[in-house]
């Protein structure tokens, strides 16, 4: 009768648990290489579709893979493979043109040859003015904030597609423009807080190349009310958006 000792059977053990772990991190390597990132949201230029406080899967299949979209971004080729058009009114992810170390989420308004103006805040396409139309407004809810009444509008973009946006004051800096024409192979980007938001308007950002844009966003898995901290899950009855889990990014 052969007896296997307590030794081997620890040594056998643990070579399994480190295949586990090991194994684990490779499938996790390859989602958020090829099926989905996580990110979360830092600042309000995105109000109210997405809030600070917000994590958020974004796909990186949906316009097929840069440089950019591999860890540390090893400059392996150019352009992109597998390559799939964003859509006007997308909200997508992407490396800002200027740092390509700083990601930037905002929604395509302009595509390729379009010719982009904000003229008394309403954006036009082509010379033709965006549907835009009254909605209820905005009041804040987070905790220690005030709660003031914002206005909002609902935009409906030529495809279609409709989103709100904010309207914190009336003339803003950004409300009146220059004509901007947006190049081939770039999208002209705008944040739906548009009194708040350093977007395509702005010569720190400017137009995106296909190349910088990471993917799209998809679904907000996961949010905390601004200055909490999503680790502290012993503040989680109190310190998380229920309402917003699970939400689909419109």
């Amino acid at each position: 009768m052969s007896v296997t000792s307590g030794t081997k059977r620890n040594e056998g053990g643990l070579g399994e648990t480190v295949k586990v772990i090991i194994h684990a991190l490779i499938i996790a390597l390859v989602i958020r290489t090829f099926l989905f990132q996580p990110f979360n949201i830092p600042s309000g230029s995105m109000k109210a579709t997405l809030l600070v406080g917000d994590y958020l899967f974004v796909s990186k299949y949906s316009y097929g893979y840069s440089h950019f979209s591999f860890p540390l971004s090893p400059p392996l080729f150019s352009g992109r493979i597998f390559g799939s058009q964003p859509h006007r009114g997308d909200v997508v992810v992407f490396r800002l043109p200027r740092d390509t170390s700083i990601d930037y989420i905002k929604r395509v308004i302009g595509l390729p040859g379009d010719k982009i103006q904000v003229i008394d805040g309403v954006v036009h396409i082509n010379g033709v003015p965006v549907k835009r139309e009254a909605a209820p407004p905005f009041i804040e809810t987070e905790e220690g904030v005030r709660e003031q009444p914002v206005k909002r509008w609902k935009e409906t973009l030529p495809n279609g597609v409709s989103y709100y946006t904010l309207d914190l004051v009336d003339n803003g800096f950004a409300d009146n423009t220059q004509v901007y024409t947006v190049p081939p192979g770039q999208y002209f980007m705008m944040g739906d807080n548009r009194d708040n938001s350093t977007d395509s308007r702005f010569s720190q950002v400017g137009t995106v190349p296909f190349e910088n844009i990471i993917g799209r966003a998809q679904l907000i898995f996961f949010s905390v009310y601004d200055g909490e901290r999503a680790w502290e899950f012993w503040r989680w009855p109190f310190s998380v958006r229920w309402g917003r889990l699970f939400t689909i990014v419109r």
